[in-house]
């Protein structure tokens, strides 16, 4: 598949500080590729490289076969950037700073007005794009911001942390926006510390880490790494303690007691793709099977086991 994005072997130093050590990742054309990592991860200067912002002091950005650091206006003119704070103008409309944003692409007459409508269209403001930015909602702003990012018809979307501060329904509406984005064959470089919104958008994964990607795949795959087995919840009635011991005679397979929960059985095993009809099996006859659930890792779990659980800036 064609790579709309390359990084290769970048680096990035601040001094003695190496930010970035030889990062290489590539998003495929159409594709949602999330960029995860902890403070001081080198995540936020390989953002600010990426859209050419800075310049590495080795490596390579490609975007569509356009080197960055060579052909910059060519490459700039194919990536839309959405940054963390919204960078828009409180005293124009949203339509205004749209048509201001759409001016610096070099975008005029009915093509501009065209696209102000159709991104406008995009992130749900139509109705109130003629209302000055001042009066809009946290959540309206990071909207409108992100139509900003689309106005020029970006080959590549770049989104930090898109969703910061705004409240679950203007959070539930940028995520919706940015599915319709990918469906339509927009690439979306996504950058978030919420977890559950990159496993809903995101197809594939990388994790960085002291500047390098240490992981990456698809959400579930990386989840799969964390459990390679099963993990399961068993909620029974009748003798909660004879019930573990049952469970945790069987070989490969560790039970616990829910602290919050002192009738629900944590299950796991380490080997076969399911081996819940072996613990049902084992509790026939020493407790009543109340409720099962399957439990998979999430994607959180898989972010701090492998780059620790310590607080870092």
């Amino acid at each position: 598949m064609t790579a709309a994005l390359e990084c290769e072997g970048l680096v990035k130093r601040y001094g003695s500080l190496l930010a970035v050590d030889g990062l290489k990742f590539s998003v495929t054309e159409g594709e949602a590729y999330g960029l995860l990592g902890p403070n001081g991860s080198g995540k936020s200067t390989t953002i600010e490289m990426v859209v050419g912002v800075l310049i590495p002091d080795s490596g390579t950005v490609r975007v569509h076969g356009h080197e960055m650091a060579r052909h910059p206006l060519r490459a700039k003119r194919l990536v839309g950037y959405v940054p963390q704070e919204v960078a828009l103008y409180p005293d124009l409309t949203g339509r205004e700073n749209l048509r201001y944003f759409g001016r610096l692409f070099g975008l005029r007459g009915q093509r501009l007005r065209r696209r102000v409508a159709e991104v406008l269209d995009v992130v749900g403001l139509a109705d109130r794009a003629d209302e000055r930015l001042g009066t809009y909602s946290g959540g309206m702003q990071r909207r409108v911001n992100i139509a900003a990012g689309l106005v020029h018809e970006p080959k590549v979307l770049v989104l930090d942390e898109p969703t910061v501060g705004v409240d679950p329904q203007s959070r539930n509406a940028i995520l919706e926006s940015v599915e319709r984005l990918v469906a339509g064959g927009t690439t979306v470089l996504y950058t978030s510390h919420y977890m559950e919104e990159v496993e809903r958008v995101c197809d594939r994964v990388g994790i960085i880490d002291r500047g390098r990607i240490i992981a990456e795949g698809r959400p579930e795959e990386l989840m799969a790494t964390l459990s390679p087995g099963g993990r399961a919840e068993v909620e029974v009635d009748g003798d909660v303690q004879a019930a573990g011991v049952a469970v945790a005679a069987l070989p490969g397979v560790a039970v616990t007691v829910a602290d919050h929960r002192p009738r629900l059985l944590l299950v796991t095993w380490t080997e076969g793709a399911d081996r819940l009809p072996d613990v049902l099996q084992a509790l026939n006859g020493v407790a009543a099977v109340v409720r099962t659930a399957a439990v998979r890792p999430s994607l959180e779990e898989v972010f701090l086991h492998l780059t620790g659980t310590s607080l870092r800036d």
